[in-house]
Parts: structure tokens; sequence; C-alpha cells
């Protein structure tokens, strides 16, 4: 089993830029794949993003391509989402995701959860 603990959420105004970082506790962090979703109030939770155990292959969702990134650092348990250009549209709370399973991180069944930082974008 694995703790995630999601920081760097905050308030900032369109266009500007956060970093989201999520640390996972456990010897085992480079046996899961990562991911970034996120969710508005009435909405479903979204995908954002999601990192191989690999380090190397990303997959991101249509609408954050080419203004978020996702990395991993395996030797300090902490996956990052860099998110710039933001929009007022960006604005949810950001779930960091753990999978086990699968090579790259969906919302599925036995996938661990952090708590969430609340992201808001202002126009």
């Amino acid at each position: 089993q694995v703790q995630l603990v999601e920081s760097g959420g905050g308030l900032v105004q369109a266009g500007g830029s956060l970093r989201l970082s999520c640390a996972a506790s456990g010897r085992t962090f480079t046996s899961y794949a990562m991911g970034w979703f996120r969710q508005c109030p009435g909405k479903e939770r979204e995908f954002v993003a999601t990192i191989h155990r690999n380090g190397i292959t990303t997959i991101y969702a249509d609408s954050v391509k080419g203004r978020f990134a996702i990395s991993r650092d395996n030797a300090k348990n902490t996956v990052y989402l860099q998110m710039n250009s933001l929009e007022p549209e960006d604005t949810a709370v950001y779930y960091c995701a753990a999978d086990p399973i699968r090579p790259v991180a969906v919302a599925g069944t036995g996938v661990y959860w952090g708590q969430g930082t609340q992201v808001t974008v202002s126009s």
C-alpha cells in the first residue's frame, strides 16, 4: 500500500503557473505508474496526465497538452505536475494517483489516491 500527499495548490491569475507535488510513502515507488486527475464540483473526476513507471512515457489530456508537464523523481518518491498558461477552466481539485497494476495510471480499481489539492485560476 502507498500513501500520497499532494501540495502546491493555490490561487493564481490566468496565464500564471503552479507546480504540484505528490510525495509517496513506501519503498516501491518505482513499481507504480503515477498520474494526476482533477475534479470540479458537480462533475466527474477527469484525467489530466500520467507517467509510466519508466519515467519516460507520458500521456496528457488534450485540454492540457502543451501547457502541463508531468515528471517523477524516483529518488525522492515524488511526482510533479508543472502547470503553465493556466486558464480559469483549470480550476479544480487536483488528485495524485498511484496505479500498481497498469503501465500508466487510470481512474480504475486498485488505484491509490491522495487527498487532493485545490487549484483556483482567476480571470
